[in-house]
């Protein structure tokens, strides 16, 4: 599934595959994601997207070695402050009743957006970057500061934030949204459904 992402990048010109903080045009809908239109297919997690998200926690070690090394490269070139990353993302846990990290191109976040947005809450998103390996040096020292947020270790994204406690990634999002906790949550966080 890592592929994908590489792939899709043949079709972006150059400048928009590199900015990392371009404004996103347009959302995914049910339809774009090959899901049925009525509310209750629109609800349920796509299972291919599902079953890769879980089976990427096989290749956890290696993303976090990866990161690891990328952050200390990468933020050390660009004066990147650890400390001041971890401060910004408790700042935006605060601000924030629903928040998800993602990355532009990645089919994870992607479908987690779709099922935040089926879900009629309303969410606040932070893109790192299209993708990992092309992050600068604060977007991957916010992806180590992410993986601090949850028992894992993840360097995975997307990263969702449910009143200030991380819930997990695509695969987590998933299981609230099929057990039917996730409105449970969204209310015991008090947050508020779009406005149509």
């Amino acid at each position: 599934m890592k592929f994908l992402p590489i792939l899709a990048l043949a079709s972006v010109p150059a400048t928009a595959a590199f900015g990392i903080n371009r404004p996103v045009t347009s959302r995914p809908t049910a339809s774009t994601l090959g899901m049925s239109s009525n509310d209750d297919a629109a609800r349920s997690p796509n299972p291919a997207i599902k079953i890769a998200a879980a089976g990427m926690s096989l290749l956890k070690p290696l993303f976090k070695a990866e990161a690891v090394v990328q952050a200390k490269v990468l933020g050390a070139a660009g004066g990147v402050d650890p400390a001041a990353v971890a401060g910004e993302l408790a700042a935006a846990k605060k601000a924030n009743k629903v928040l998800i990290y993602t990355y532009g191109l990645s089919p994870f976040s992607t479908e987690a957006l779709a099922m935040l947005d089926a879900s009629g809450y309303e969410y606040s998103k932070i893109e790192l970057g299209l993708e990992w390996f092309l992050l600068g040096g604060e977007g991957s020292e916010t992806r180590m500061a992410l993986s601090k947020e949850v028992e894992s270790g993840a360097t995975s994204l997307p990263k969702i934030f449910i009143g200030g406690e991380c819930v997990g990634g695509c695969s987590e999002l998933a299981a609230l949204v099929e057990s039917g906790d996730l409105d449970e949550k969204m209310k015991n966080a008090r947050v508020q459904k779009k406005r149509p």
